[in-house]
């Protein structure tokens, strides 16, 4: 998709599953399950939609997903059911390779936004072959978590660093160092201010609420803008002023930076990304009888 002079896609890494009574807080199941029926644990599908920007001299990619150094234990608590790699993903879509990213941004660092920075190195001294005839029947990686993108500066705010290395009790069994000590050891993570440009017309800002160092995602170029909430508003599911995750630290402050964010989002005719939403990534927002309302682009 052209945007102007840069070129964006939505990298769709992977469908998962979260239980639904967390993702929509204190609104009553009989409410949610009509946008998003919940299977049978109580979980409602989700997906990581990371936005990749090219603009000619630099390949960008704003989150990275849920990762692939998952346990199989994992796999089945998160129902995570991965068809692909990330990396071909990124091909198919992007037409681009991990070693061509030269800057990967973190909105932040839950293993959900932050997974795919690293993954296993897989060659033949590190593959584990398990079959009866002796064939490749399951790989599984082992050793330790690098870079997947070995020639991208990695961009996160400084909060956002400290804060996912000493976790409180609430979130910490989202921060999972594997996803960002590696980045760190190898000398690409660079640590950022609270607001900050990554190239021009591309900018971060921290907005609190799903946390306190939580950043979202602006685009603007030639006149139009491309928002990306982050997990201020996961899914368009998440529009109503109110629908707020249970996962969030400040939900009053979600609340005044929704209204705020989606009145602007209508008023300018933003380009919307909702980097949680099985269905309908990108968006335009519209002002309905009942509120905010998702568009198609």
């Amino acid at each position: 998709m052209e945007f102007c002079d840069y070129r964006i896609e939505i990298i769709r890494d992977t469908e998962f599953r979260l239980d639904g009574g967390a993702m929509f807080g204190i609104v009553p199941r009989v409410l949610w399950e009509r946008k998003c029926p919940p299977d049978e644990l109580n979980r409602i599908s989700l997906n990581a939609n990371c936005l990749f920007i090219d603009t000619g001299s630099e390949k960008i990619l704003v989150d990275t997903g849920m990762g692939e150094k998952w346990s199989a234990k994992e796999e089945s608590i998160y129902g995570i059911f991965r068809k692909r790699s990330f990396a071909e993903s990124l091909l198919e879509t992007a037409g681009c390779t991990p070693d061509d990213i030269t800057i990967v941004v973190n909105t932040h660092l839950h293993f959900d936004h932050a997974g795919g920075n690293t993954i296993y190195e897989t060659t033949s001294d590190t593959l584990q072959f398990v079959g009866i005839d002796g064939s490749p029947e399951q790989v599984e990686p082992v050793g330790s978590p690098v870079p997947q993108f070995p020639n991208a500066r990695y961009l996160v705010s400084e909060d956002e660093l400290l804060r996912a290395e000493v976790p409180i009790e609430r979130d910490r069994a989202s921060y999972l160092k594997e996803n960002w000590e590696p980045v760190v050891r190898a000398g690409q993570m660079e640590t950022r201010p609270a607001d900050f440009e990554v190239v021009e017309g591309l900018s971060m800002t921290t907005v609190r609420g799903h946390s306190a160092t939580m950043q979202t995602v602006r685009l603007d170029r030639g006149g139009r803008t491309l928002y990306g909430f982050a997990d201020l508003i996961p899914t368009t599911a998440h529009l109503p002023l109110p629908w707020i995750m249970g996962y969030d630290l400040f939900p009053v402050e979600t609340l005044e930076a929704k209204r705020r964010l989606l009145k602007q989002a209508v008023d300018e005719n933003w380009n919307c990304l909702f980097y949680h939403d099985p269905d309908r990534p990108l968006c335009t927002v519209a002002l309905g009888e009942r509120g905010p309302e998702a568009r198609a682009v």
